[in-house]
């Protein structure tokens, strides 16, 4: 079943940026400080980077393939159905991870302000925000688009008060760690730009997400890193570095040291909307990986199951939930580094895929936004996200490799077992070059072509149809435009059940009368036929040229018509069709360039054009 599409612009920047806006910023600073000083800016804006990096990829490839899960589709799709299990488990491991940080943190927060348990206040805030999202998308996100824009007027308002307070000695010594405890803290606040993941998620559930994730994921990540930039240099500023560094309130604090306690709790309730946002986005993403999983059924079918009444991916969102609850005892900062390791290979993922899906070639790899100054910024992303790796020390290791075991194993006990898991992947796209094209069988890029289709509403009309089963020649040797009338004669004549003669004659005498040469690329032979409610259409590539007049000696397209007089105006219709396709600027590249049969087919069926419903 389907997912309704109901988010936008706003909603998007918003879950994203509420993601963000957590722990990264109203619990992270202290204890990064206490890592690597006055310089834990320097970590942040690298960190930021960093994350531009991958995310930029993340956007071209959502904007190709905007489906639920996010980049377990993607990375599923460019390296095979195991690597895709690993990423997506791996992926809803971190987020929830990621949320359940986030509960512990509203709840100290909460604690703060009145006599509570923490545990208590997490356990109940986690049942709350389950049953917010169990009721519907929609409803979440308003509930999100409150709390970030809130926050975000909040922290400006600390930053315009901070700045001027702000005491440079408090900056000295910068760098007590040096490089390496910049490049540790780093990736030690990764984490903080983990919410970019979150909207690719629930791509699904977009409108327009070919244009609209792109630009609510660029948006996010440039206010929220300023944000972050500007509210952690006032911070380190007005706090001396023996009260900040592993202080757990540290945004509260400094707002203590410069308004007083009134500043105290008004940024403490911000710490609590903070939290409560990324909870809420957190819960609502990592909820959609297990059933991208399960729709590939390589997690049970159960899981895929939408409520009638909300059509909300019920059964995962309470697996997503009780997993959250389970893990909300855990050690604070073992939590952020398994859950910011994750991250990192996330990022690293989306990078390898956009390289491999461009080189796949696919035809149907249509992504609306490209990621500027490819492969570099791919390479670039790659090399930095595995040295925050290595700096992030042995435990992370340790945990990731764990953790892919734990995925490997999921996928080898249950997933390669079943159908579906045996898709293809772009990677044999590449191998394709080097061995025999029949290891292919087209699944990817008839997915891929199903995926545009539904992204950009593109609805199907009769000729798109008539299209699906046209017959198509994919002829290798230079030909004359008679042979080839020929070999179309003795192809349409058993579908039309018309004599091949006549039907030959038909197209040799109408080519006599007028060309029916477009331009010196493209040829549409069309003529009337005898009968009623006859009509079809033949594609043909003549890779090394027909010969039709002195003029148009190589043409490479051929697109032939045939209908009976009472289907005058649906010929007209196709005529219009094909002559809007064919001006497509990329067309001439693409129908030299296109591997088989069926590739000349999706060239037609995904051409820009006016549809006739």
């Amino acid at each position: 079943m389907k997912l309704k599409k109901e988010l936008g612009l706003l909603e998007i920047f918003c879950i994203a940026s509420g993601a963000m806006i957590s722990s990264g910023i109203f619990v992270l600073p202290g204890i990064a400080y206490q890592k690597t000083g006055p310089s834990v800016f320097i970590a942040y804006l690298l960190s930021g980077i960093l994350a531009s990096i991958g995310m930029l990829s993340q956007a071209e490839l959502v904007s190709a393939m905007p489906k639920a899960g996010g980049d377990y589709f993607y990375v599923s799709r460019s390296f095979g159905p195991a690597v895709g299990t690993i990423n997506g488990l791996l992926t809803w491991f971190s987020l929830s991870l990621k949320s359940s940080f986030a509960l512990i943190g509203m709840g100290a927060f909460v604690s703060l302000i009145a006599p509570f348990n923490v545990s208590l206040i997490a356990l109940v805030l986690a049942v709350f925000f389950i049953l917010i999202n169990l009721i519907g998308v929609k409803e979440t996100a308003k509930f999100q688009i409150v709390l970030v824009l809130t926050l975000l007027v909040i922290m400006f308002i600390y930053a315009v008060i901070g700045l001027p307070k702000v005491k440079i000695s408090y900056f000295e010594p910068f760098t007590p760690s040096g490089i390496s405890g910049i490049l540790k803290t780093t990736g030690f606040v990764f984490i903080s730009y983990g919410g970019l993941l979150k909207v690719s998620a629930l791509a699904e559930e977009v409108k327009n997400p070919g244009k609209t994730i792109p630009k609510g994921m660029i948006l996010s990540l440039l206010i929220v890193s300023f944000a972050y930039f500007i509210v952690i240099i006032v911070t380190i500023g007005v706090l001396p570095g023996d009260i900040l560094s592993g202080s757990l309130t540290p945004i509260s604090d400094g707002a203590k040291e410069i308004i007083g306690k009134p500043g105290f709790i008004v940024m403490s309730i911000a710490a609590i909307l903070a939290f409560a946002s990324t909870a809420n986005a957190g819960i609502m993403a990592a909820s959609r990986y297990p059933l991208a999983l399960s729709r590939d059924l390589l997690l049970p079918k159960v899981i895929n199951k939408t409520s009638k009444r909300f059509n909300t991916p019920y059964i995962s969102i309470l697996i997503t939930g009780i997993f959250i609850v389970s893990v909300l005892f855990l050690k604070l900062e073992v939590l952020v580094k398994a859950a910011s390791t994750v991250i990192i290979f996330s990022y690293i993922f989306a990078s390898l895929s956009v390289i491999i899906l461009r080189e796949s070639k696919l035809q149907n790899y249509k992504p609306i936004f490209r990621t500027p100054l490819y492969p570099w910024l791919q390479i670039i992303g790659i090399l930095g996200c595995s040295a925050l790796l290595v700096e992030m020390g042995l435990e992370s290791i340790i945990i990731s490799s764990i953790l892919v075991l734990i995925a490997l194993g999921i996928y080898f006990i249950y997933g390669k077992r079943r159908r579906l898991s045996k898709k293809e992947s772009a990677i044999l796209y590449i191998v394709r070059r080097i061995t025999a094209k029949e290891i292919l069988t087209r699944t990817l890029e008839s997915e891929l072509r199903e995926i545009i289709r539904e992204r950009d509403d593109i609805v199907k009309d009769r000729f798109d149809s008539i299209v699906e089963k046209a017959i198509i020649l994919d002829i290798e040797k230079r030909i004359q435009k008679e042979e080839l009338f020929s070999l179309i004669s003795k192809r349409l004549s058993n579908k039309l059940n018309i004599d091949k003669e006549n039907l030959f004659n038909l197209m040799k005498s109408r080519e006599e009368r007028n060309s029916t040469v477009l331009t010196p690329f493209i040829a549409i032979p069309h003529i009337v036929i005898d009968g009623n409610s006859l009509f079809d259409i033949a594609l043909i590539r003549c890779k090394k040229g027909c010969y039709f007049t002195k003029n148009a000696p190589d043409v490479r397209a051929v697109f032939v018509l045939i209908g009976s007089a009472d289907e005058r105006n649906f010929h007209l219709k196709a005529l219009s069709a094909i002559a809007q396709i064919v001006h497509e600027s990329e067309f001439e590249k693409k129908w030299l360039n296109a591997f088989d049969e069926e590739s000349l087919r999706d060239i037609v069926l995904l051409g820009e054009r006016k549809r006739y419903l």
